[in-house]
């Protein structure tokens, strides 16, 4: 089917693709299904749109040569990598992927001048090759948790130890829009193990990389590694207002409830020694560690419900006994952030010319594609539910999905629904506010009043 919907199109490009009842893990990713999802269903437009921000070359103020500044990256097939790619058009870009079907693609920043010809301005002896703008971003990854899950660890990923990336998203979410004032906001799923945030506002692009090292250290709390027993340090005697709201709102109940369902943290030996070890009086680490021993044979409660008792426990001993040291004071506090804080890769988030992912490319260990998630509905995205390329050849061969991404109806696909999403919720708002933007800076430029616009 495939092939007779390309050549009824005049696609000569197309190739025939397999029938796949059951896809084994092989299947997933091939240069064959790359050919058919870059050359029918990729979202260029969409793309070019939201890198352009506004820019479009339809106003007197837009930046004609803006998105064509911008880096792109290309990782081939055997892992042939090609840096400071960059394009003039949404139809340059298509055409370079087209021609070799980049296993990943990535986006760095916007250049002072076009990065594909930085040598000859090297030339000319001055450093004018610089990144004037880049989307502020926030890389989590999944991995970074291996010491407080216990259903996987490494790159597997299930809905046992998923939501910790719904808390992270909630919380980092939150505080940009009420601490930072950011609006146009991009959570997008990286493929395998972790989420990947994009901060498009004017103010986040324009940062400089001190600025954005400023707001990365704002979120930073975990600061520990594998050599650390107490990897969060909570100092003073109250929490910072974002932290508190954090924990009140999210954290604490996520802790209690999700955290210990799915992961029992307080139900081994092994593993609630890990959490004693946190606490910095000796005395108290040996009279929970009796106390859980001897009723570690004699209970008939199941894991969650031992958890929870021994949570419980440690709470009413560090309660009563926090005024033996200063450091007992936010004890509880440090075990909950402990597990379930952002762990944030913040060197991602502190240099301008640092390169991300881009939204709807596709991990080539899993096929899945990188599509955005909706933050205020977190709580429902499905790592695992993420299409594959295969499945999207499978709907395509099924009849169940248009071979053009800009189809009016391409919302009823499995790929569709995101793309949707994509424009509706992010896309159409950035675009609007840009153009607001570039239509008052240019009657500022030439001295007339804010009045209305249309381009």
């Amino acid at each position: 089917m495939v092939r007779e919907e390309a050549e009824s199109r005049g696609d000569d490009t197309m190739i025939d693709a397999p029938q796949i009842s059951n896809p084994k893990p092989e299947d997933f990713f091939n240069v064959h299904y790359l050919r058919i999802y870059y050359g029918n269903l990729f979202p260029y437009a969409d793309i070019h749109k939201w890198l352009s921000y506004g820019h479009d070359g339809k106003h007197p103020g837009c930046d004609e040569y803006y998105f064509g500044r911008r880096e792109f990256s290309f990782t081939l097939e055997n892992d042939v990598y090609l840096r400071y790619k960059s394009f003039k058009s949404a139809s340059a870009l298509e055409h370079a992927i087209k021609s070799c079907f980049p296993y990943k693609i990535d986006i760095g920043a916007v250049y002072s001048v076009d990065p594909d010809k930085r040598h000859a301005y090297s030339q000319t002896g001055t450093n004018v090759f610089t990144p004037v703008e880049r989307e502020l971003v926030f890389d989590i990854d999944i991995t970074d948790y291996d010491d407080v899950r216990y259903c996987c660890s490494g790159a597997d990923v299930c809905s046992k130890c998923w939501p910790l990336m719904t808390v992270a998203i909630k919380v980092i979410h939150t505080s940009l829009k009420e601490d930072f004032g950011f609006k146009h906001i991009l959570w997008v799923f990286s493929g395998r193990r972790g989420v990947h945030c994009w901060v498009c506002d004017p103010k986040a692009r324009r940062m400089t990389n001190e600025q954005r090292s400023a707001v990365a250290e704002y979120f930073r709390v975990y600061k520990g590694n594998e050599n650390n027993a107490r990897k969060v340090a909570l100092m003073g005697y109250s929490l910072h207002p974002f932290l508190a709201r954090s924990y009140v709102d999210l954290l604490k109940g996520f802790f209690e409830g999700e955290l210990q369902a799915n992961q029992s943290i307080f139900s081994t030996k092994d593993k609630y020694d890990k959490i004693l070890e946190m606490i910095s009086d000796e005395d108290i680490q040996s009279e929970l560690r009796e106390k859980w021993e001897k009723s570690a044979n004699r209970s008939s409660l199941s894991e969650e419900a031992i958890s929870l008792v021994r949570w419980e426990q440690l709470k009413n001993t560090l309660q009563s006994k926090k005024h033996k040291a200063p450091t007992l004071r936010m004890c509880v506090e440090e075990i909950v952030f402990t597990f379930t804080y952002p762990r944030i890769d913040l060197e991602v988030s502190k240099q301008m010319n640092h390169l991300l992912k881009a939204p709807f490319c596709v991990h080539p260990k899993t096929g899945r594609v990188c599509v955005p998630i909706d933050p205020n509905n977190c709580d429902e995205f499905d790592p695992l539910a993420v299409p594959t390329l295969s499945q999207l050849i499978e709907e395509i061969n099924s009849g169940g999905s248009k071979m053009d991404v800009d189809d009016d109806d391409t919302d009823t696909s499995i790929l569709g629904k995101s793309i949707k999403f994509f424009r509706s919720s992010f896309l159409e708002p950035l675009l609007k506010s840009c153009k607001e933007e570039i239509e008052s800076l240019y009657k500022t430029k030439i001295g007339k009043p804010k009045d209305s616009f249309s381009w």
